[in-house]
């Protein structure tokens, strides 16, 4: 596929209180990982490395360590279309208010994403650590005929109540939805997992906050000021009046909310062979490397 049919868009103004004191003067995005990594390096990284080079980052909390980070990080060739720009919360004649949710963020900003050409909106969250082929998940996305796509991952009973849960049919479209479920309420979304999965016991679909969008589609529900944000309203308003498919992850994926999932992630990084593997020459996580690299290909440039 053409990268050029998908722009990324990667939140990263979510204010991250439940990691505090690390986001006390850094947005949750900004924060290390991995000793010279930041949380945002893996959004960007999975981009890349799926050959999506179109990315937007979309900052309002504490941003100016995260914006520093990209500015001084992320370069690209001059004869390329490809860039990783931030777009802070702004004042508009059309709004003056900050950012009041994912999807509230999203249209803020849609006047800047629309002087890009493209088909797909790849909405990414800026605090997850995971390695996956973006591009295969778009292209099921087509594939499937879906108007929108979701990331889902196989979750068991005890982690399920923490995340909205999807179910599916037996063409992986999405049913239902419902955000945070209580334990009474479980029995009911059990859904159909691969074979590993079921031995682990992780029967339900929990939504990673990972999206694909049509064009269009984005441009018009992004008409309606009232929704504001995608997990709680966009998504469970949408699933019954436009096609919208699950697309299961089962590698290793998890979201750095609080103090104890974040010390979890820095520790499982040390074992012998990490589930989060740094050193995977074909998904290597682009960081402080990323300038360096160009920095010595530009300097070959000029010896020649």
């Amino acid at each position: 596929m053409n990268d050029n049919n998908v722009l990324s868009i990667i939140l990263g103004g979510g204010q991250g209180s439940r990691l505090y004191p690390l986001t006390a003067d850094r947005s949750k995005p900004a924060v290390p990982i991995a000793g010279k990594y930041r949380l945002v390096d893996i959004p960007i990284s999975n981009c890349i490395n799926s050959d999506i080079k179109r990315i937007y980052v979309l900052t309002q909390f504490n941003s100016a360590s995260l914006n520093q980070h990209i500015k001084n990080t992320y370069h690209f060739s001059f004869f390329s279309n490809a860039f990783v720009d931030v777009l802070a919360a702004e004042q508009t004649m059309k709004s003056d208010k900050w950012f009041q949710g994912t999807a509230d963020a999203v249209r803020q900003s849609m006047h800047h994403f629309l002087q890009n050409d493209f088909e797909y909106a790849l909405i990414l969250s800026g605090d997850q650590l995971y390695n996956m082929d973006l591009q295969d998940m778009i292209q099921k996305h087509k594939e499937s005929d879906a108007e929108i796509s979701i990331a889902t991952y196989p979750v068991n009973a005890k982690d399920a109540t923490g995340f909205g849960l999807l179910k599916t049919n037996s063409e992986n479209q999405i049913t239902s939805f419902i955000e945070k479920p209580g334990e009474d309420l479980l029995k009911d979304w059990t859904s159909e997992v691969s074979d590993e999965m079921k031995t682990e016991g992780r029967n339900y679909l929990a939504s990673m906050g990972i999206y694909i969008f049509n064009r269009d589609l984005l441009i018009k529900l992004m008409d309606n000021p009232d929704t504001i944000d995608f997990g709680k309203e966009i998504i469970p308003q949408s699933i019954h009046k436009h096609k919208t498919v699950s697309y299961q992850y089962e590698g290793y994926w998890t979201d750095i909310g609080t103090i104890e999932s974040f010390f979890e992630a820095n520790l499982g990084l040390t074992d012998d062979i990490p589930k989060f593997d740094l050193y995977d020459k074909k998904e290597f996580i682009q960081g402080q490397e990323f300038y360096l690299l160009l920095k010595l290909q530009v300097q070959e440039l000029i010896n020649l």
